[in-house]
Formats: structure tokens, sequence, C-alpha cells
């Protein structure tokens, strides 16, 4: 090979790897780029998206308060007559009603007591009379106008005194009236609440009780 061709050719590969190599630095700017543009589209979507949990409970009102601070109580009440029922009754039918009743209750007496907490909206004690059962200073006043269907002390007594079919017939007849009132109180959460969680608990209620309050109507009639 003459010197003049040997010089063509090293001029040639180094003019090849000069190309490569600035294909290389390329791609590779442009991968850092699209990295980065994924990055930021992330972060744009984060910043975008509604918050949940404690933090949506955050938006109430005076009405979503009270909804809460009653209901726990009135819950509280339904789940002490559904805990009457088995040493009372035989009735399959109200045994497997009490169970569900207290299953259900007791979830939501967790779920507004932490919400109350979270709004930094304390409980307050039990001053009146007629509740039927001490809640340990957790409780609102229980009045007939704050809580319809509510249980008085005279009747949660006779309740606990009867057995049998004479129970069945009392505890049917009571719950029927506290779950009525446990609709009329949701009904009013949904007409000035402002809580989308305390909202849908209130239709969950109205749902679940009337369904129930048609349930023990069937029983008391048959």
């Amino acid at each position: 090979m003459s010197g003049k061709t040997f010089t063509s050719a090293v001029v040639a590969v180094l003019a090849s790897a000069a190309v490569l190599s600035g294909c290389s630095d390329d791609d590779s700017a442009g991968g850092h780029d699209e990295h980065s543009s994924a990055a930021a589209t992330t972060t744009a979507a984060a910043s975008t998206a509604p918050t949940s949990g404690a933090a949506a409970t955050a938006v109430r009102n005076d009405a979503d308060v009270a909804f809460a601070r009653q209901m726990i109580p009135h819950h509280e009440q339904a789940v002490a007559m559904a805990a009457m029922v088995p040493s009372r009754s035989t009735n399959p039918q109200v045994l497997d009603l009490a169970a569900r009743i207290q299953a259900a209750q007791d979830p939501e007496i967790a779920t507004m007591t932490a919400w109350l907490q979270a709004w930094g909206a304390t409980t307050t004690p039990t001053t009146s009379a007629g509740t039927g059962m001490d809640h340990g200073g957790t409780s609102m006043p229980m009045t007939p106008e704050a809580m319809p269907g509510m249980m008085s002390d005279e009747q949660m007594a006779q309740m606990q005194a009867a057995t049998g079919a004479e129970f069945d017939r009392m505890w049917l007849t009571g719950m029927i009236a506290h779950h009525q009132g446990a609709i009329e109180m949701a009904r009013t959460e949904l007409a000035a609440g402002a809580n989308p969680q305390a909202k849908a608990l209130a239709q969950q209620i109205i749902d679940a009780q009337q369904s129930e309050i048609t349930q023990m109507q069937g029983l008391l009639q048959g």
C-alpha cells in the first residue's frame, strides 16, 4: 500500500468514528430530554390529583357535625338493643336481624367518631334523661327533638325484662321507630350537610334501615 493510500484510509476511519460519536451524543441527549419530560408530566398530574381520605373530610358544616354527634348515640342505643336479643329471643329471623344491625352500626360509630376527631369537634357528654344507657360521656344529650326514635329509660327497662314472643314484639316495634328516627336524621343531613362522606353515609343509612323496617313490619304482621 502506498503512503498516500494509507493516509486516506486513516482519514476515512477517523471521520467514521466522529460521525458515530455524534450520533451517540444525540441519542443520549434525546433520552435525557424524554425522561425529563415524562417526570414533569408525572409531577403535574400529581399536583392536580384530587385529595382523598382524611383531607377530604375537612369539608364540612354545622349540619355534618350535628349529624355525626347525634347519630353516634342513636346508633349506640340500636347496638345495645341488638345485644339484648340473643338472651331473650329464639326467633331466628330476629336473631339474624339483630346481628346484622350490630355488624353494620358498630363500624359506622367508629367512622363518625373519627370524623369528629378529624374535624376537631369533640363530642358532648350525655346530660339529659331518657337515654336508656350511659355512654361514658361520649355522646350528645339525647332529646327526642334532636334524635327521633330514641327509646326512653322506661322502654329499655321493659324490653330488658321481657322474653320470648313478648320481647320480640317490643323489640321489633321499638326498632322500627328507632330506624324511622335515624332515617329522618339522615334526610336532614342530605338536605343540609356539605361533607360528601357524611352525605354518603346518610344515604346508606336510609337505604339499609328502610329495608330493615320493611322486614320488621313483615315479622310483626306474620
